[in-house]
């Protein structure tokens, strides 16, 4: 699905990642590191929002470097960003619909999937005409969540998504990513390493702009660094 070799890239003259060699399979990923780490470039690196100096970055054995971030959309892979980046003075439905609304593949699928997201979802379908601006934070990140999966995509991808959550949104968020891993692969950056590896198949830490481990999410879960550093034991 996504395989990345000896990317590196920042901004302007200011390296944030060298010498990254990744990838994402028809499994769901793990991406964890401190603030500052690199995460967040690495992804937007991936949607075209940050030009690589190096390397390369494929989809499917397609190179993607320079590609706009809407065809990067289109080929199949969404983002849910960090800050959620809802349309606030516009109802739950309408920031569902506009998920799917430019992408060719999901547009003619609209009310069908929909549904499914309320099913996933169904505290959505209860606020479906409510203002997502007027919504919790959890709320409102189980929107973005929502949106994004809209676009079917095969490759899902989510910065930060337990961000400013309470305990019980996150595990609720983290029991929807374990159950969607079956049916999309997915790409997830997190502190919140403990409830992530309930969710994922393996992962990568990263620090300082460098790729310093990666195991299976059991491996890491007994690795002594990840204890130490990361699972606070």
């Amino acid at each position: 699905m996504l395989t990345i070799q000896g990317l590196e890239c920042g901004y302007g003259r200011m390296k944030v990642l060298e010498a990254i060699d990744f990838e994402v399979g028809a499994e769901s990923v793990g991406l964890f590191g401190p603030n500052g780490a690199g995460k967040t470039t690495l992804i937007s690196a991936i949607m075209g929002m940050v030009k690589p100096w190096k390397g390369t970055i494929e989809l499917d054995g397609q190179k993607i470097n320079g590609t706009e971030t809407y065809s990067i959309a289109r080929m199949g892979v969404a983002l849910v960003p960090q800050e959620r980046e809802l349309f606030p003075g516009m109802s739950v439905e309408d920031n569902l619909m506009l998920g799917a609304a430019y992408i060719p593949h999901a547009k003619d699928d609209i009310p069908a999937q929909i549904e499914k997201i309320y099913a996933m979802f169904p505290i959505l379908k209860e606020r479906r005409t409510q203002l997502a601006g007027t919504m919790s934070g959890g709320q409102q990140r189980m929107l973005a969540i929502g949106r994004a999966l809209m676009s079917k995509p095969r490759l899902l991808i989510l910065d930060e998504p337990s961000l400013g959550l309470q305990p019980s949104i996150v595990a609720e968020v983290f029991d929807v990513l374990k159950s969607l891993k079956s049916s999309v692969s997915i790409l997830v950056t997190e502190q919140n390493v403990r409830e992530s590896l309930r969710a994922i198949d393996r992962g990568y830490v990263l620090e300082n702009g460098r790729i310093v481990l990666a195991d299976s999410a059991e491996g890491l879960k007994t690795n002594p660094y990840v204890i130490k550093s990361y699972l606070g034991i």
